[in-house]
């Protein structure tokens, strides 16, 4: 019933209206394959260059090699940095100062103070910033 309703309520009007839709509609698609033709030449330019250029094992090898060695370094460091920051002694109220004022965990805090060697004003004024 809905459905009668509405096609007798339609005017003519509204069948010109699609009429436009649909002759306005086949002049549109021409301008996008326009634009796709272009993005694929471009990527054509792209692809071109990189099946060019070969990477040679050797080149791979050396590369993977410094990563791994500056990963290790890295991790070396990062451990002796913790060594040092655990040898910090900070006292309990400093620690319970800046959990209340800052509001953050019991870790934050004291790795916050153990970076600023126990000083609870620099480990604030740090936090602040």
């Amino acid at each position: 019933v809905g459905l009668r309703v509405g096609i007798d309520m339609a005017t003519e009007g509204d069948v010109e209206l699609e009429l436009e839709t649909e002759t306005s509609g086949p002049e549109r698609p021409p301008e996008k394959p326009r634009k796709h033709d272009s993005g694929a030449a471009d990527l054509e330019r792209v692809t071109d260059y990189a099946e060019e250029k070969e990477i040679q094992s050797s080149n791979l090898e050396t590369a993977m090699s410094v990563i791994g060695d500056r990963r290790s370094r890295e991790q070396k460091a990062k451990q002796e940095r913790e060594k040092e920051l655990a040898k910090v002694t900070i006292k309990k109220e400093d620690l319970e100062l800046i959990m209340t004022e800052m509001e953050i965990s019991r870790a934050a805090a004291e790795r916050s103070l153990r970076e600023h060697m126990g000083n609870v004003v620099e480990a604030l004024i740090a936090l602040t910033n």
